[in-house]
């Protein structure tokens, strides 16, 4: 009785794992969908309007966009380590890595909000006096909204990290039971992804 018990309870761990598993990689599917049309509306502009995107790409730093790209792909290290650690046993470190992680995304958005103030401050921004063709004010439009968006996914992960790093610190989540820490794994490199596409197509036009 207590081995039928023990292997119905293994049964239903196994199928809470799959469906958890199952159910975001189609949440992925759907934000890669999401993305995929901006980048497709980005081509079809960038098409259009060649010379005046690569123009409105000059006000761009690239040295900040690329030490956010290093920034993206440390944190996507540190939240692999997270989870190999905790796979191994290694508690401590698992934390570790996962406040690392929090860290490198916080980073993140701070290195964006003084990137998004200095264009502010230029009298940049979609609709701008400043932005005098239409190509320039479509390829503004276009990096706030796409960085906007990538950026709000960067704070749902630091909160998602946040919950995930509380109840790790619990023992909710351990060596047997990991499953959200690798679900938020999953959606950390989705966002590392998106934005090294990102990163190209906007600041590298110029």
């Amino acid at each position: 009785m207590e081995r039928a018990a023990a292997a119905d309870i293994n049964a239903a761990n196994h199928r809470d794992y799959a469906g958890a598993k199952l159910g975001m990689w189609i949440f992925l599917f759907t934000e890669l969908l999401f993305f995929g049309g901006l980048f497709l509306l980005y081509a079809v502009y960038r098409s259009k309007y060649l010379a005046e995107f690569q123009n409105a790409a000059t006000e761009l730093n690239i040295t900040i966009g690329a030490i956010n790209t290093l920034i993206l792909i440390t944190s996507s290290l540190t939240m692999a380590l997270s989870l190999s650690a905790l796979k191994s046993g290694k508690k401590g470190h698992s934390l570790l890595f996962q406040a690392l992680t929090i860290i490198f995304a916080s980073a993140f958005l701070v290195v964006k909000y003084f990137e998004w103030t200095a264009k502010f401050s230029h009298g940049i921004w979609p609709g701008s006096p400043e932005l005098t063709s239409q190509g320039e004010i479509i390829f503004y439009s276009l990096y706030f909204v796409m960085t906007g968006l990538h950026g709000l996914h960067v704070i749902i992960g630091i909160v998602a990290f946040a919950i995930i790093l509380a109840m790790t610190n619990k023992n909710i989540i351990n060596e047997g039971d990991y499953i959200k820490l690798e679900n938020g794994g999953l959606y950390w490199h989705l966002v590392d992804i998106i934005w090294i596409y990102l990163f190209p197509l906007i600041y590298l036009i110029q």
